[in-house]
């Protein structure tokens, strides 16, 4: 069912020559642009109008109108079950922790006498997130989308999520899932859009007759809003252009087949890309998760339409080292976006680790938990990016800038220091803006 790589016996390859060794998922976001394209253009153009026409075309539902009325997110936060609630609200207070101590302060240095430099953080102006709701619907990610933004102090959030289609021969309306509708009204969030996919994403960078243009847009979904988020890259600020979800466990032969195989199954149920990949040193663990696979997969749901397409996809495997060691190397090449330690010592093997989106130490850490209600962040970096990448945190909605203070005196001492570099440089201009400052002639060309 899944794929075995034996990398045992030789010595490993460095960097990218070990990464092209490694499973992972087709996943051509530059081929997919060349479709939103026109979609995000069109949306540019005809604002709501747009928006309505593609939820028909895409989603199968009749809107009357974008937003989503507040009387709509009232009546979803009545009608939530008492239990999905309480479970929301606890993940909510856990991330609440988390996200508040990220918060960093302003710092001043004094650099010379009368010369300082202070670093203060501002917040984004106004945030445009995505949930998304097409193979499954994530109230999870409403919070972890929110939390951060909230604690960051962004004073302006919207939230858009795909309109649902009709159950039972009637008309939804138009409205996105009711848990989706009940996780902002929990939240406090108010502005609401039925809007999918690359439409969410051109709405929020062009804005339309119902919302306001965003500075940013944030949030996981599918190929077509990693493609619309790489269009306006550089029109707005993105979090990652997030590919299929993947995880990757790093065991050893004190590790439970039992718990690795529904870890790995827990990730493929997302969808027929998402990636399980497990790295060991003992050939008998493997045979054993692949031996308990089976009965698991058996008892479960989404299998022939997810799991199974995904476990036996080119983006899972078994990867077979000599070593721990070994696996350290592999599974920093591979830089996955969930990492589970599940070896003697984790805590201190966890800690070696350079490149993951989470990392998730010893048998009673799951990734389920990081999904959530550990306090952690859930929207991380995929396909490789963790080498390079964070995932969503307070951080990434702030920005820092740098206020620069001088007295004349501490410009005077270091004038000559910037004109020498001014004129290393051939730029003689930056030079005399700081002679014109102490009556220094300026030189003419």
């Amino acid at each position: 069912m899944i794929s075995r790589i034996d990398l045992r016996g030789k010595a490993l390859p460095e960097g990218g020559a070990l990464r092209d060794l490694l499973p992972r998922a087709d996943f051509d976001v530059q081929a997919a642009l060349e479709k939103v394209r026109p979609i995000c253009e069109d949306v540019h153009h005809r604002g709501d109008a747009a928006l309505i026409e593609y939820a028909e075309k895409f989603d199968g539902v009749q809107l009357d109108r974008v937003r989503v009325p507040a009387e709509a997110l009232t009546a979803a936060l009545e009608q939530l079950d008492p239990q999905v609630r309480e479970a929301l609200e606890e993940s909510i207070r856990r991330a609440r922790l988390v996200h508040r101590a990220q918060r960093r302060k302003d710092h001043t240095t004094q650099v010379v006498p009368g010369g300082r430099v202070t670093e203060k953080w501002a917040p984004v102006g106004r945030v445009g997130l995505y949930a998304p709701g097409g193979r499954s619907v994530y109230p999870s990610s409403v919070i972890m989308n929110v939390v951060p933004a909230q604690e960051a102090g962004v004073e302006s959030i919207a939230l858009a999520s795909p309109a649902q289609p009709p159950t039972g021969g009637g008309n939804s309306g138009g409205l996105p899932h009711p848990t989706i509708l009940a996780a902002c009204a929990l939240l406090g969030i108010d502005e609401v859009y039925a809007a999918g996919g690359a439409t969410a994403v051109a709405m929020f960078a062009y804005g339309t007759e119902s919302c306001a243009p965003a500075n940013m847009v944030t949030g996981p979904g599918n190929i077509w809003v990693a493609a619309a988020k790489r269009y306006f890259t550089g029109r707005i600020g993105i979090d990652t252009e997030a590919g299929p979800t993947e995880i990757a466990v790093l065991a050893d032969a004190t590790a439970d087949p039992v718990h690795v195989a529904a870890d790995l199954i827990s990730q493929a149920e997302h969808d027929p890309l998402a990636a399980a990949v497990l790295v060991t040193d003992s050939a008998e663990l493997a045979d054993a998760v692949e031996r308990e696979l089976v009965p698991q997969i058996a008892a479960t749901r989404h299998v022939e339409d997810r799991i199974v397409p995904a476990l036996e996809g080119k983006q899972s495997a078994i990867v077979l080292v000599d070593s721990v060691e070994d696996g350290l190397k592999v599974v920093d090449a591979y830089g996955a976006e969930h990492l589970e330690i599940q070896t003697a010592d984790a805590a201190v093997v966890a800690d070696r680790v350079r490149n993951a989106g989470a990392i998730f130490v010893g048998p009673w850490a799951p990734v389920s938990l990081g999904d959530y209600c550990a306090g952690s962040n859930h929207v991380l970096p995929t396909g490789g990016c963790a080498c390079h990448s964070s995932g969503l945190s307070v951080q990434s909605f702030l920005r820092g800038i740098h206020v620069v203070d001088y007295t004349r005196q501490a410009l005077a001492d270091v004038t000559h220091h910037v004109v020498t570099l001014a004129e290393a440089e051939d730029l003689p201009a930056h030079g005399a803006a700081m002679k014109a400052r102490f009556d220094w002639k300026v030189p003419t060309p």
